[in-house]
């Protein structure tokens, strides 16, 4: 398999996936605006997503794959398809009881989670009624996650990509035929959430019954393979998941912002998801069955070079993302977000959250490719002590930063945490030798700068001033945009070209299983 066609298919995929998640943004910030209903609903589904992150996405998928793939690499179909199904029946097991008691104690999690809604009555019981629809999405979209890690081992990985657009497609529908009929009319938003992880969850059925690997519900109180997922997955939340917890942590403080605040975070986080969509989960998706096969064939040179090949990827795709959306901050929250209710003013303050998490973008994407590296090896214990320390001084900076940046100061600590992370991650993948760097580095640093270098120049001056991004007609927004976007993809690939970066360099093949 060419690992640089399936990166190509499933980040092509993503990019339909956040394509849509723009356009499903565009509509609920024209519709809704940054309003007390909309912090309300990016709270209810900022939980649900976060738990998703953690013991979905996250936590499991890291301690799952792993083990998955050694058992179908060493002990066949059978053995494969008992584990799939006890763990299966476990899941389903614990996420029932898990979603019954978030929908009981929704009213204690709205005020953990946003303590400044306490002091507004109706914003807190608009949360509670949202959360309360929400929550079972948790249950839902655990169980896409657990197909996806089934069919990502069995390197089927377009089905997974393409999940998400269900999504989308489903708040947008949500917000433009079932608002009208609910009150007030954000509630519809909580109800698309709720029929997007059934629309998720019904697309995983026939891919998995192709590979006949469709889970049955087969209960096992002592199964050694559960039993090591389980052990794993404990710290793995830490180790996987820390941004997203940090996420959390700053919605908190967002909350005892002006109104709107949490909303600004929630675009600016919108705008950075596309290129750690596209690129980070993309990447990750694809490397941690490969280097779980390598780890369990034993194979160091394919693991460390595995590795080397998507780091390389990462630096020469993220650093002209970062100073895109650094660069085109304005364009980008002028033409996606000013409509409607959404002003100027809503759009000035995502930008400046949008340049402040722009910083850490490197490191946000790093650290999806580098914390593979070490649970592809079922090893928590480092990862985890390195979390917890990220964690720590995430929220330091969050006091540093939050009274004279505002809502840009809580975007900040984030990136320069996930650089932090990132930083120490590759510290300890060198000292234990791990990851060797293939030759030619310091060269190829050096033309992937010359070549952000241009490209920044050269959109700065065509950007132009903010004011017709926000008052301008939208489709000379759009289309002035996207020629931008064009024209910085086409000035940074040249640049590199002159600089002597050929595409050929990063084909690379792994057996495909």
């Amino acid at each position: 398999m060419n690992l640089l066609k399936a990166l190509a298919r499933v980040s092509s995929l993503t990019l339909l996936s956040r394509i849509f998640g723009f356009i499903r943004d565009t509509i609920v910030a024209r519709t809704f605006g940054a309003s007390l209903y909309t912090d309300a609903f990016f709270i209810a589904l900022k939980i649900p997503n976060l738990m998703r992150r953690l013991f979905a996405e996250g936590a499991f998928s890291q301690a799952f794959v792993p083990i998955l793939a050694e058992y179908k690499n060493r002990r066949g179909d059978t053995d494969t398809h008992l584990l799939i199904d006890h763990v299966t029946t476990w899941l389903v097991i614990v996420l029932v009881t898990v979603t019954a008691l978030g929908i009981l104690a929704a009213p204690a999690i709205v005020w953990a989670s946003a303590a400044g809604f306490i002091d507004d009555p109706q914003r807190f019981a608009v949360t509670t009624h949202m959360l309360r629809i929400t929550f079972p999405y948790i249950l839902l979209i655990s169980l896409v996650s657990l197909a996806g890690g089934i069919l990502n081992t069995w390197s089927h990985f377009s089905i997974p990509a393409f999940t998400p657009v269900l999504f989308n497609l489903s708040l947008i529908g949500a917000a433009v035929w079932l608002a009208p009929y609910c009150h007030p009319p954000a509630m519809a938003l909580a109800w698309g959430v709720m029929l997007g992880g059934i629309l998720q969850l019904a697309l995983q059925y026939p891919a998995l019954k192709k590979i006949g690997m469709l889970p049955r519900l087969r209960f096992s109180r002592h199964d050694e393979g559960v039993g090591r997922i389980v052990r794993q997955m404990g710290p793995a939340v830490f180790g996987v998941s820390i941004s997203q917890l940090s996420l959390l942590i700053n919605t908190i403080f967002a909350s005892f912002l002006a109104t709107g605040s949490v909303s600004w975070l929630y675009y600016a986080d919108r705008l950075m998801e596309f290129p750690t969509g596209i690129l980070g989960v993309a990447l990750g998706t694809i490397l941690l069955p490969g280097l779980s096969r390598h780890y369990a064939d034993n194979d160091t040179d394919q693991y460390s070079a595995t590795l080397d090949w998507g780091l390389r990827l990462t630096l020469m795709l993220a650093l002209p993302s970062a100073a895109g959306l650094a660069v085109l901050s304005i364009p980008l929250t002028g033409t996606l977000f000013v409509y409607g209710h959404f002003t100027a003013h809503d759009a000035t303050m995502t930008q400046h959250a949008l340049i402040a998490y722009s910083l850490g973008l490197l490191g946000l994407i790093m650290v999806k490719i580098l914390a593979p590296g070490f649970y592809a090896r079922q090893n928590i214990k480092t990862p985890v002590k390195i979390a917890i320390m990220t964690l720590l001084v995430t929220q330091i900076m969050n006091l540093i930063f939050i009274k004279p940046l505002g809502v840009a100061g809580l975007a900040l600590a984030i990136g320069l945490g996930a650089c932090i992370n990132a930083s120490v991650l590759l510290y300890h993948l060198r000292k234990q030798r791990i990851y060797q760097p293939q030759p030619g580095w310091l060269r190829f640093l050096l033309q992937a700068l010359f070549a952000t270098a241009l490209m920044s120049v050269l959109l700065w001056q065509l950007a132009g001033d903010a004011q017709p991004w926000l008052h301008g007609p939208f489709h000379w927004r759009a289309l002035r945009l996207a020629g931008l976007v064009v024209i910085g993809i086409v000035s940074y690939f040249s640049a590199l070209m002159l600089s002597g970066v050929r595409l050929r360099q990063f084909v690379r093949h792994t057996p495909k299983t």
